[in-house]
């Protein structure tokens, strides 16, 4: 048996797969532009640890870690580089997966039940999910043609970590926007400026501009598309 602290319900509980003997685990990976550090290490050790711990206990496991290799800090570091941004990002990449070696933590190579998804590979699914948000109105186009998530219109919004809209602050993971409608609102599709990477809006939203996706909904979209609801 294996407890988890539950952020809900502020307690350790049995874990109990939703389907038993089947386990899917989606953690948020790195982002390869520069090498990574022991903060990086850190979740590939513990995860890769309790990959093994569940394997071991006769679940079938399916074991996802992203790479976000599309982001600000990728074009800065590209653009000082006189690189691509896809060179940079296929450098660290690989860079990273050698220092996994040397941790002795398992990688796609090792086996068919842990996947890599990368956001540029994952678009189509972003971009379906932030227009699903549109048609249901809790995303909102703003004037400089970004898309925000609309945190009001989710009433429930904080309840797994315990807190209060009203008491959450916009941190330092929190896309800044003019466009803003509350303090908590986040960016779910970010303008691309000139000569950055960018991906064309659904034609469904003609005034939301090209551009790419923000942190959040990255994740989301490749979790729901690898693992399910």
């Amino acid at each position: 048996m294996i407890k988890f602290y539950n952020s809900l319900t502020r307690k350790k509980e049995e874990f109990k797969p939703i389907k038993q003997g089947e386990v899917s685990m989606y953690v948020c990976g790195v982002t390869p532009y520069d090498y990574a550090h022991i903060g990086n290490a850190r979740p590939a050790i513990v995860f890769d640890t309790l990959y093994r711990f569940l394997t071991a206990q006769g679940n079938k496991v399916t074991y996802l870690r992203n790479f976000t290799d599309v982001d600000d800090k990728i074009i800065n570091r590209a653009n000082e580089q006189g690189v691509s941004c896809e060179e940079l990002t296929q450098k660290f990449m690989s860079i990273y997966h050698e220092d996994m070696k040397r941790l002795n933590v398992l990688g796609a190579d090792d086996t068919k039940d842990i996947q890599e998804p990368l956001v540029t590979k994952h678009m189509n699914e972003i971009i379906s999910m932030i227009v699903k948000l549109l048609d249901n109105g809790h995303a909102y186009v703003g004037a400089s043609g970004d898309v925000l998530y609309n945190t009001p219109k989710f009433p429930e919004y904080g309840k797994l970590s315990n807190k209060k809209l009203d008491d959450l602050i916009a941190g330092a993971r929190v896309e800044i926007s003019t466009d803003k409608k509350n303090p908590t609102d986040f960016v779910l599709w970010k303008s691309a400026k000139p000569g950055e990477p960018k991906w064309d809006f659904d034609a469904k939203y003609p005034n939301v501009n090209a551009g790419r996706p923000g942190w959040h909904i990255e994740c989301s979209a490749m979790a729901k598309k690898c693992c399910g609801d």
